[in-house]
């Protein structure tokens, strides 16, 4: 399993500038077995930011189930999981989180081959770049239908389950800093996040009492592999550096940073967390500039012509 490389700008003297590289891959944040005997769920963690993130539950040795839709995605990041150094036993299940009944079901397997499982990572979403007035229905639906309403089916079967065991729980939901900003280009995703980013709130409060912990993780640029066409576009179209040197890190992430965060909140050493949204970003969401950059309306900036309806 590899990471992109992260650099840092340099002065002319050759002093290094921006916040330093992470330790390697294969590194812990948290004590080996921290995760023992315990069963984590991702969703989407088939590729990607959430392979990331179950590599290094994986790696303090949790039992893992990852869900996805694709099969084949599944499986190949089962057999890679399986083999991450203090694995415990990875298993695969195909699942659309649209579907609360197939959410059962996925839950009732995972319950009889590991356990019920003790950390949900809801990292699973859609999205693509779109003016608004331009999103069809459909489209809507789409988005917002996995990101949020299958975060919530998801949340719901964690929950339901605990509460009926009287077992305590923790949920990592990934969220979006749009999710406080707003997100021009993408209405139907930034919408959807600021419902997942509301539900850590509100769950937080509800559940607590019952030893469920709910928290966010908003991932800022972490360039991988499995990244949306648009985000890997704009990432060819620039310079080799622009990407570092727009960061105020001058820098940008690397997955297992992700991953050490999501076993961080979900961890022992973190039950007096809760309701809370770690951003994990290098401060780029709290960017302001000294100079307003001149306003280019999203509809030039994808480069799409006049509206019509």
């Amino acid at each position: 399993m590899t990471d992109d490389a992260t650099s840092n700008h340099t002065t002319p003297d050759g002093t290094a500038r921006g916040l330093p590289a992470p330790p390697p891959l294969g590194a812990a944040a948290l004590p080996a077995g921290t995760y023992a005997g315990q069963v984590v769920l991702v969703t989407g963690g088939g590729t990607g930011l959430g392979k990331a993130i179950a590599a290094e539950f994986a790696r303090l040795g949790a039992d893992l189930v990852i869900a996805g839709r694709r099969s084949a995605r599944l499986e190949a990041a089962r057999a890679e999981l399986a083999a991450v150094p203090g694995a415990g036993r990875v298993t695969a299940a195909v699942c659309d989180i649209r579907d609360p009944e197939r959410i059962e079901e996925v839950f009732d397997a995972a319950q009889a081959a590991h356990g019920l499982p003790d950390v949900l990572v809801n990292n699973a979403a859609a999205n693509f770049p779109s003016p608004a007035e331009d999103l069809s229905p459909n489209a809507w639906r789409a988005v917002v239908d996995i990101t949020l309403t299958g975060t919530w089916f998801m949340t719901r079967a964690f929950g339901r389950r605990h509460l009926a065991a009287g077992t305590p729980g923790s949920i990592v939901n990934i969220g979006a800093s749009y999710a406080w900003t707003g997100g021009p280009g993408f209405a139907h995703s930034a919408a959807a996040k600021a419902g997942v980013k509301n539900l850590v709130e509100t769950l937080a409060v509800e559940w607590g009492p019952y030893g469920i912990q709910v928290n966010g993780l908003v991932p800022g640029l972490f360039p991988h592999a499995d990244m949306t066409a648009d985000v890997r576009d704009g990432l060819e179209r620039a310079a080799p550096d622009a990407k570092d040197a727009r960061q105020p890190a001058l820098r940008v992430g690397v997955p297992h940073e992700l991953g050490w965060a999501a076993t961080f909140l979900a961890s022992p050493y973190a039950r007096f967390v809760t309701g809370h949204t770690l951003v994990v970003d290098g401060a780029n969401w709290q960017r302001r500039s000294l100079v307003r950059p001149e306003v280019v309306p999203v509809r030039e900036q994808l480069g799409r012509g006049p509206f019509s309806p």
